[in-house]
């Protein structure tokens, strides 16, 4: 049995819908649902905030902390998968799973992920978390990054950026996710994974391919800072599981015909 917490979200909707194709026993608790009586299985906790989380910080502690509190306290489970982020790592020299975090406390994300973490870890039942890089997808009315360059490329024609061509950060495809999710929840032997493609794409290599597939015209803000995350480190994860991840620039031109055809 999987139970999917926060199976209305981008995430959570998608992993309902590969259960559902394979047929394994699962449940789907989403907003507002009640939480299910009886044994839970093992969890998938996809409940959180991401591109507006700054604008919501009660939210963003509530999703990350208090409502996992509530799950771990109540819920009767096998075990327990936190999808948390490798933002945790910005700053870092190293981004293996064992990399010390060092956090602001006036980042109420990456200080309410590694509460989150940091209760799962110590909860006194099998507990997993997960640090996801940029997920992308068709998630075409979200206002992540790369969601939000493809609608102006197509829709405006233009795409004016606030940090620099040499910007540059992992990306991961949602179908990946998916399946890497799923492998760990059943079958994970490790406590912190990384999941990410392991490969940096920079703005500039972004950007370009947007301005051939579209005809947009690209431009950059006069002050725009660069703004470079560290590689992530994958090791842990390609040693335990068999998955052959995507790469952002190859699925641009199928990413923009489903943005189109949704909007058509």
């Amino acid at each position: 049995m999987i139970t999917v917490l926060g199976a209305s979200g981008f995430i959570g909707t998608r992993i309902v819908a590969r259960l559902e194709a394979r047929g394994p026993e699962h449940q789907a608790v989403r907003r507002d649902d009640p939480m299910p009586e009886g044994p839970l299985g093992h969890v998938i906790y996809c409940i959180g905030l991401t591109a507006d989380f700054r604008s919501r910080t009660f939210d963003t502690v509530e999703a990350h902390v208090c409502t996992l509190l509530d799950v771990l306290r109540r819920g009767e489970f096998e075990s327990i998968v936190y999808l948390s982020s490798t933002r945790l790592y910005a700053g870092s020299d190293s981004t293996s799973e064992q990399t010390p975090i060092r956090i602001s406390p006036f980042d109420v994300y990456n200080t309410s992920k590694l509460a989150g973490e940091s209760l799962v870890l110590n909860c006194g039942q099998p507990g997993r978390v997960v640090r996801i890089s940029n997920v992308y997808g068709e998630d075409f009315n979200s206002n992540n990054f790369l969601s939000t360059v493809i609608r102006d490329a197509i829709t405006k024609r233009k795409i004016v950026l606030q940090t620099s061509a040499e910007s540059a950060k992992d990306y991961i495809s949602v179908d990946n996710v998916v399946d890497a999710l799923i492998a760990i929840a059943t079958t994970g032997t490790e406590s912190i994974y990384n999941l990410a493609s392991g490969i940096n794409v920079s703005n500039g290599e972004l950007t370009e391919t947007l301005r051939n597939l579209t005809g947009c015209t690209v431009d950059y803000s006069p002050s725009a800072p660069s703004v470079i995350f560290p590689p992530i480190s994958t090791d842990r994860l390609r040693a335990e599981f068999d998955l052959q991840m995507s790469h952002v620039l190859d699925d641009m031109p199928q990413l923009i015909e489903s943005y189109r055809h949704d909007q058509s």
